[in-house]
């Protein structure tokens, strides 16, 4: 698999001729500048992982590619003429390669605030995707997209889920802005269980995982 990460939680995924664009949202870069999208995958309707006018940039160079989404994500996308499909945890896609949904609901952030849904996606059996959440699917998983630091998480919950799921690779995302990435990546490195690789993607060019 060739992974590129685009920038925040913006992440490409290349494998057996499928090409899956995931979060495009507001921090995210280079989208206009992509062809042949087999899908784009999305876990929840924030603004960092879904940015209506990059979507539509992706969308006019790829019209035929699939939109995926949660439920919340697609009723917004709908009232904007855009068609996507709303998936829930248990379903399974083929998009070239196979795709199964898990998770529900975004992290807490606050019990004040109302929360929205969030749905996470593997991909081949091998790349997971959360969103903002720590779900831990059934299925193992070989890469992980592990995020950095939010107003929903700890540094300590990061490290229990990675390792909770024991990836081969853990890339770091949601990190857009912040200043202590660098330290939190390192901690990651130190903390993360045997077996386990820490790599920060620069996104100048896809990575071979």
């Amino acid at each position: 698999m060739l992974l590129r990460k685009l920038g925040h939680s913006c992440l490409l995924a290349e494998e057996a001729g499928a090409r899956i664009l995931f979060d495009p949202g507001c921090f995210a870069h280079g989208l206009a500048d992509l062809r042949d999208l087999t899908a784009v995958l999305i876990t929840h309707i924030h603004e960092d992982h879904l940015d209506f006018g990059a979507l539509q940039s992706v969308l006019a160079a790829n019209p035929a590619a699939r939109i995926i989404s949660d439920e919340a994500s697609a009723a917004a996308l709908a009232d904007r003429g855009v068609r996507a499909e709303a998936v829930r945890e248990g379903d399974v896609l083929d998009l070239g390669l196979p795709v199964s949904v898990h998770g529900r609901d975004h992290a807490v952030i606050h019990p004040d605030l109302e929360n929205v849904p969030n749905v996470g996606y593997l991909v081949a059996d091998r790349l997971f995707c959360a969103g903002d959440a720590f779900t831990v699917p059934a299925a193992a998983v070989e890469i992980l997209a592990v995020p950095v630091g939010a107003a929903w998480m700890k540094a300590a919950e990061a490290i229990d889920w990675l390792r909770d799921i024991r990836p081969r690779i853990a890339v770091p995302v949601h990190d857009h802005g912040n200043v202590f990435a660098e330290w939190i990546c390192g901690l990651f490195a130190e903390l993360s269980p045997a077996g386990t690789t820490v790599l920060a993607l620069d996104g100048s060019a896809p990575t071979e995982m």
